[in-house]
């Protein structure tokens, strides 16, 4: 196995202070205020500093959110990501603006990490396995901290929705739900097993065929009854049928059982696949506020609104591909509802660090295609 690596040039550099070796290092300066203004930023910037070997430094960072600064999910994903790739981090700590990552090489193996709270491990999971695709061999992760969270994807997504979807780029994992965990108390457990590739392929989704099938889940957990995973699910299923009158829609109804949940949740998460075997997602998660029959709707109007945009690509798979994009090999082009600001930021900051370059095409007020000339990223790491 050859442990070489290729010089990178890079432009809009700043010096860092002289190490130890007396060496002045290149380091990438990425602004986490711009654009969406979020966590998103940093999880994309540490990704590509790995999978690129070009030391980062993220400053402002989350300055577009009310608490500005490392919560505990973000800084468990720069010290998973640090761990991985064995680098030298600074500025890792609890309201943290400002990171440094200078990354080594990532080494297969086992990796835990616990947020302590209600976390999403879904965001975990986005900033790790980019990583440990690229390994030099099989490695595990096994990840604590919320399930089911708000403003971040649920497990249930990044496994039955966006999993499939990096299977057409030509990676893959395995995964257990050893626990769910929802908030406040988080508590869930989740294993991700990755084998690396040697290199992602480009892909072609611009025809979304039509909906063949809808079928999806509603549960409760904790102290609430199995009545409102059944609301959640009736609500759903007539929205879906009024709207697609031909189509099948099957929603199972459960609770889950008590050593099984941590906490007290609810929610609701539907999938439509079509002829050209497209996966499309929707989903709602229950809160005292809300009716349950208002949270099956509105996740049923959540994957109608990518259905009736002739979609090959969902709203939150949409930004989640533009990094397997930019690594891949030739040109990927993607049919999507309207560029979301997360996207907007995923390709800006996949531009600003590496030499991928991205076309959108607009189609009228309710579809783009998102085109990528990918970098054709090679994994020197891995065992031939």
């Amino acid at each position: 196995m050859s442990n070489t690596c290729v010089a990178i040039t890079i432009v809009s550099l700043y010096l860092l202070q002289p190490q130890s070796n007396n060496m002045s290092e290149l380091v990438k300066d990425i602004d986490g205020g711009m654009l969406e203004g979020g966590g998103q930023i940093l999880r994309m910037a540490l990704a590509f500093s790995v999978l690129k070997q070009v030391p980062v430094r993220v400053f402002n960072i989350r300055a577009g959110r009310s608490n500005p600064g490392l919560r505990a999910q973000h800084l468990k994903g720069v010290q998973i990501v640090s761990d991985i790739s064995k680098g030298k981090l600074k500025g890792g700590e609890i309201g943290s603006t400002e990171v440094v990552l200078h990354p080594g090489k990532v080494k297969c193996g086992e990796y835990f990490a616990d947020t302590g709270t209600a976390g999403s491990v879904g965001l975990l999971i986005q900033v790790a396995l980019p990583c440990i695709m690229f390994s030099n061999g099989t490695t595990i992760l096994k990840l604590r901290g919320g399930t089911n969270a708000e403003m971040a994807p649920q497990i249930d997504y990044t496994t039955e929705i966006f999993r499939p979807l990096l299977e057409r780029f030509g990676a893959t994992f395995d995964y257990k739900i050893i626990r769910r965990g929802y908030f406040p108390k988080g508590g869930g457990e989740v294993h991700i097993r990755v084998n690396p590739v040697k290199q992602l392929k480009a892909v072609s989704l611009v025809d979304s065929g039509h909906v063949v099938r809808i079928w999806g889940w509603a549960f409760v957990a904790g102290s609430l009854p199995i009545k409102v995973a059944h609301l959640m699910a009736d609500s759903a299923v007539q929205t879906l049928r009024s709207a697609l009158r031909n189509v099948d829609v099957n929603i199972e109804r459960y609770k889950e059982h008590p050593d099984e949940a941590v906490g007290t949740g609810s929610g609701i998460n539907l999938v439509a696949e079509t002829s050209t075997g497209c996966l499309l997602g929707g989903s709602a998660l229950g809160k005292r506020e809300l009716k349950a029959e208002q949270v099956g709707q509105n996740a049923a109007n959540e994957l109608l609104q990518s259905i009736n945009a002739g979609a090959c690509v969902d709203s939150y798979s949409q930004d989640q591909m533009i990094l397997l994009m930019a690594v891949a090999h030739g040109k990927s082009r993607v049919k999507c509802g309207p560029v979301t600001l997360h996207t907007q930021t995923a390709i800006h900051v996949a531009q600003l660090l590496t030499e991928a370059k991205f076309n959108v095409i607009n189609e009228g007020t309710d579809s783009s295609i998102i085109e990528c000339e990918g970098i054709g990223l090679v994994n020197a790491n891995q065992i031939a």
